[in-house]
């Protein structure tokens, strides 16, 4: 059959309109989101934990913060260093009304009313690394991912025992320089350090001194209780993060004592830094522990992810901790040299 060009023309002007509608169609089909692979955006997370002058909240918050923007979320950044602040800054997230608030506690007691006010306003609480108070720490609504805090203890102890019974002593007496002795994160790793003396009654704590996570007030202990004991008073000393236990290895060495060695005074450390990896290297350290802020940083955040998506997850998670010293430095050095 012959087709006239009139006829060609209708049946272009057919085509070209079927195809128009077609792409309207496609135009007005919604398409996945290219901004996050997580389907996460316009989530908000309030960030209410350490401040970026503690060099372990820094590592913390720098990967943390990454790993959730990365995802698509919001982070209000409501860090700091003082226990007041933080109470302050944790009243505004809940004023702001994120999808959840994470927090680091600086003072365990005195976040506990805050942490009811967000349980009320249905808004969820992730805690990290310490534990929150008792009386909200089982609530629904609160989340946590601990640091084995326990056994960090535990660690830093067998760390000292260890390192003195090398020396072939089967006594000692201990001294301990503390984190902020109101936070649950200090007593758990206390009582851990003192369940290792309890079963090695040779060795005891003989003073216990609170740093508030010092460096500077760390050293400054260290000089009195180093100078009231003498060498012949402390055989180990524990300083409860890598940057409390080095101090205590700057005063030991400016009041003559020896450090380490067949014969010198033993110190371990905590949670473990570059300075602390290098201090075992040096012979300065018998030890450390693992609660690197890396690790937790990146389970935390994953926690967080997983929690904003709608997933299954257990209310309570504890991190594995692990002791760090000479017969196993080579595994953790490159995990504890983060920070």
């Amino acid at each position: 059959m012959k087709i006239t060009a009139r006829k060609r023309l209708a049946l272009l002007l057919s085509a070209l309109t079927a195809a128009s509608l077609f792409l309207a169609g496609c135009a007005g089909q919604s398409t996945p989101s290219s901004s996050s692979g997580s389907g996460l955006s316009g989530k908000t997370v309030a960030l209410v934990g350490y401040g970026d002058a503690s060099p372990w909240g820094a590592y913390y918050n720098k990967v943390y913060e990454a790993a959730l923007k990365k995802d698509g979320v919001k982070i209000l950044d409501l860090t700091s260093m003082d226990a007041g602040t933080q109470v302050q800054n944790f009243n505004q997230a809940v004023a702001q009304r994120p999808d959840a608030i994470v927090t680091l506690i600086w003072d365990t007691a005195a976040m506990a009313a805050p942490i009811k006010k967000a349980v009320a306003a249905k808004i969820p609480v992730i805690v990290v690394d310490g534990p929150a108070d008792p009386s909200v720490a089982k609530l629904a609504g609160v989340y946590s991912v601990l640091s084995d805090n326990v056994a960090l203890g535990k660690a830093a102890a067998t760390n000292i025992v260890d390192g003195l019974k090398a020396q072939g002593k089967t006594s000692g007496n201990i001294i301990a320089i503390t984190g902020t002795t109101s936070m649950i994160i200090t007593q758990d790793r206390m009582a851990g350090f003192n369940s290792v003396l309890k079963q090695n009654p040779g060795f005891k704590l003989i003073d216990s001194q609170d740093s508030n996570w010092d460096p500077t007030k760390a050293g400054t202990i260290a000089q009195q209780l180093l100078a009231k004991y003498g060498s012949s008073g402390v055989q180990g000393a524990y300083g409860m993060a890598d940057y409390l236990a080095i101090p205590i290895v700057s005063a030991a060495k400016q009041l003559s004592f020896a450090v380490g060695g067949k014969d010198g005074l033993v110190i371990s450390g905590g949670n473990c830094f570059k300075a602390g990896i290098d201090a075992i290297k040096a012979g300065d350290l018998v030890g450390t522990a693992t609660e690197d802020p890396g690790t937790i940083a990146a389970q935390s955040a994953d926690y967080t992810s997983q929690f904003l998506a709608g997933k299954k997850v257990q209310q309570h998670v504890v991190v594995k901790e692990y002791a760090v010293n000479a017969s196993n430095l080579d595994q953790y050095a490159d995990l504890c040299s983060k920070a």
